[in-house]
């Protein structure tokens, strides 16, 4: 965990970014007149605040574990992702607003070519950043970045759309085309909201760690049960940002001395450690003849349980 404090700089990056785009867009917005442009810049607003909000949970997020929080601050990276996805669908809210009225009083855009230009300039620059974003939170496992990559990954589609239904205005003198397409960019970005908070939800209910994750996981246990005639269960993952908890009861021979038992759980933590970046692993010895220590085997999550013996 010791990278969390250096993703503040591509927080910082998404900022800059933000504030460009808004520039660009508000003025190709003041030069033209077009709702569908006033849209896509009302959402670099947003984006803007989304991206402070990033900067602010990652610090959070950042912070070492205590002995009031002992399993750390990640879970404030879904405190941003969330807010992000409510902040989007409010700005859809005002952009279906602005939209409404110039549906029913339409009006001409003008300077079309200068707008479009500045308005292809801004996401020029969201798709640059938006990778970088995307990148780098699939690499250091933070939802917040990856969550602020992929709404200015939204923001350019909707910027193309917005571009192109300008283009169609200009090109069919049909105004009213305008806000129509101010009112589709709301509903798609109503969508890209409501994605960041059911996904941000999932993260604060303790979700399991992903498929793949577990598959990483399955290799490591099937592995030691093949070699050293061992059985699991009990077995619980959930990921908290960008830490994952892996915990599980491990069920070796009575006759085993403590010492023994102790040392082969130590190589189990570390592989599953060595498979699973940031895992913290929770380990429980058991003896396999005990039928008490089938007593909890339905809680098993990855592994099946053995039968329990009479």
């Amino acid at each position: 965990m010791q990278d969390r404090p250096a993703l503040a700089r591509f927080a910082a990056l998404s900022i800059a970014a933000a504030v460009a785009t808004i520039g660009l867009k508000v003025a190709a917005w003041r030069l033209t007149g077009s709702v569908g442009l006033l849209s896509d810049a009302l959402e670099s607003g947003v984006n803007l605040a989304a991206a402070v909000m990033t900067l602010a949970m990652l610090a959070v997020a950042a912070r070492p574990p205590n002995e009031a929080h002992a399993f750390g601050y990640g879970k404030a990276e879904y405190v941003s992702s969330g807010a992000e996805g409510a902040l989007i669908i409010v700005a859809a809210a005002g952009i279906a607003w602005a939209a409404v009225g110039r549906l029913i009083h339409p009006q001409p855009v003008e300077r079309v070519g200068f707008g479009l230009a500045l308005s292809v300039g801004a996401s020029l620059v969201n798709l640059s950043v938006g990778r970088v974003l995307i990148s780098a939170g699939r690499r250091h496992h933070s939802i917040a970045l990856e969550a602020d990559g992929r709404h200015l990954m939204t923001d350019v589609w909707t910027s193309a759309g917005v571009v192109l239904g300008i283009g169609a205005v200009a090109a069919t003198g049909w105004v009213r085309l305008d806000p129509i397409i101010a009112i589709a960019v709301a509903v798609q970005i109503v969508w890209s909201g409501v994605r960041l908070i059911r996904r941000s939800w999932l993260g604060l209910l303790d979700r399991a760690i992903p498929e793949s994750e577990l598959a990483a996981l399955r290799g490591v246990l099937e592995r030691y049960s093949a070699a050293e005639g061992i059985r699991f269960h009990a077995v619980w993952t959930r990921q908290s940002g960008a830490r994952r908890f892996v915990s599980m009861h491990v069920l070796v021979p009575g006759a085993w001395s403590v010492s023994r038992g102790h040392a082969l759980l130590e190589r189990i933590e570390e592989d599953v450690s060595a498979a699973l970046p940031n895992a913290h692993v929770f380990t429980h010895l058991e003896a396999v003849e005990d039928p008490s220590s089938f007593a909890d085997q339905h809680l098993d999550r990855v592994l099946p349980g053995p039968a329990p013996r009479p």
